[in-house]
């Protein structure tokens, strides 16, 4: 019975080794990663959720942590497994309440060793130790670091910090940095194409599912619930029969300004992995006709599997090439949405490696992207048609610069309304959403 209680401790952390190794070393998605070994490895949901809360925590705060690493070896380098042990070590006894000092040491130290650093193991055990002694110290420092250096104390690039510091000030920057840090919660949608509300509920509280709804102004009521604990969502009967799907409610601003009507022709641009496309055709009851293209065409099987298991009827799939592909229809549409490939610094709290991808010219490369498919739409919208612009971008470069730019380039087309939700305002992931109607046939490409 000892032997079983030391490996199911210590298998969550093992596993998280292997992966933030994996990350470094072939710059692989942590998200991925994450899941693929969850599927390899089925763990107790406490194991999960500490293998889920150790990865994740780690890759958002690595650079904090490396600071404190830094502060006991004297910035010397360290072999990058070695290195993810102190970070487990460090942020099991400065970010986990749950984890006793004593454990985290020792157990940190265990996995050392079997992982083949039986000689670094006292070297890993004294800067544990030595913080275990520090604790108090070192949650100061932590605190003084968020006021002082405010990118380094939040885990965040510098320049994104002073892009955001120029915008929106420092204490809304800094709110926004821990908004990022936070694990996200779960939403689900309900899909009345198969349930309502009271039937949803009632089958969520036979599975074990714990929700509350959500309330935003441009959310229907009774759509969007907070799940606050859950079985694995991919088991639910719920889940598989299609009575909802994940989505994070800032996702629904984009078709709520759309507002597609049943029986009309509507192209979503860049439709993978489908959240607003099956959500348009909810709102048509599955009538008229949906054209969901990508640029990706392998992602295109997502938003199949998605319309089969919600059963939406009226989605056409289409693809091109690459982006600079013309994806184009014998037919023009009542209503266009581009949901524009961006930099996604609005959702960067569930992207955890986001922040230390992205670099600032990826901005304006992405711009040109965006301009282009806005032309492509523009190209193939009705006189009189909408056309609905969004992002999951906070930069306005990517936001109202490119609806200025492109409507300049349009005059057929006039701005109706647009608008952005930010994280640290709205309490939910950020976003960008144009809405622009056509006047007239002949647009400019």
């Amino acid at each position: 019975m000892a032997l079983l209680k030391v490996v199911s401790v210590q298998k969550p952390r093992q596993i998280a080794a292997r992966i933030l190794k994996e990350r470094l070393l072939d710059d692989k998605y942590t998200e991925n990663l994450l899941e693929i070994e969850l599927a390899l490895h089925p763990l107790s949901p406490p194991d999960r959720g500490l293998l889920q809360e150790l990865v994740y925590g780690i890759a958002r705060w690595q650079r904090t942590l490396d600071w404190l690493i830094d502060r006991k070896t004297g910035a010397r380098t360290q072999k990058a497994q070695l290195r993810i042990l102190l970070q487990l070590g460090l942020y099991q006894m400065f970010w986990l309440d749950r984890v006793p000092n004593h454990a985290a040491v020792n157990e940190t130290v265990e996995l050392a060793r079997q992982l083949g650093f039986g000689p670094q193991a006292g070297f890993v055990n004294a800067v544990l130790r030595g913080y275990g002694r520090e604790q108090d110290q070192t949650r100061a420092l932590l605190a003084e670091l968020k006021s002082k250096e405010p990118a380094l104390g939040h885990s965040h690039p510098d320049w994104l910090y002073q892009r955001w510091l120029a915008r929106w000030g420092a204490e809304k920057a800094a709110r926004l940095m821990e908004w990022n840090n936070r694990p996200p919660p779960t939403y689900a949608r309900l899909n009345s194409l198969k349930t309502d509300t009271a039937s949803l509920a009632a089958r969520w509280n036979a599975e074990g599912v714990k929700f509350v709804p959500g309330q935003w102004d441009w959310v229907e009521e009774g759509q969007v619930f907070r799940l606050e604990s859950h079985p694995p969502l991919a088991g639910l009967g719920s889940f598989q029969e299609g009575f909802f799907y994940v989505q994070d409610p800032s996702t629904l601003l984009a078709e709520r300004e759309l507002a597609p009507q049943p029986g009309e022709t509507v192209f979503d641009l860049c439709a993978a992995p489908g959240g607003k496309t099956t959500l348009m055709a909810q709102r048509m009851r599955n009538t008229g006709t949906i054209v969901a293209a990508d640029f990706q065409p392998e992602r295109l099987k997502l938003v199949r599997e998605n319309c089969a298991r919600l059963g939406v009827t009226n989605v056409v799939l289409q693809a091109a090439a690459n982006q600079k592909s013309q994806i184009k229809s014998p037919k023009l549409f009542d209503r266009i949405l581009v949901d524009a490939p961006c930099s996604n610094t609005g959702v960067m709290r569930r992207r955890v490696d986001l922040r230390w991808r992205i670099r600032p010219e990826e901005v304006q490369r992405l711009r040109a992207t965006q301009l282009g498919l806005l032309g492509q739409a523009a190209a193939q919208l009705k006189p009189g048609g909408a056309l609905v612009y969004g992002t999951c971008s906070l930069e306005p470069e990517e936001n109202d610069s490119v609806i200025s730019e492109f409507l300049n380039a349009n005059p057929g087309l006039k701005l109706e309304r647009q608008r952005e939700l930010l994280p640290f305002a709205d309490e939910v992931d950020g976003a960008f959403v144009a809405t622009m109607t056509s006047a007239c046939p002949g647009l400019a490409r």
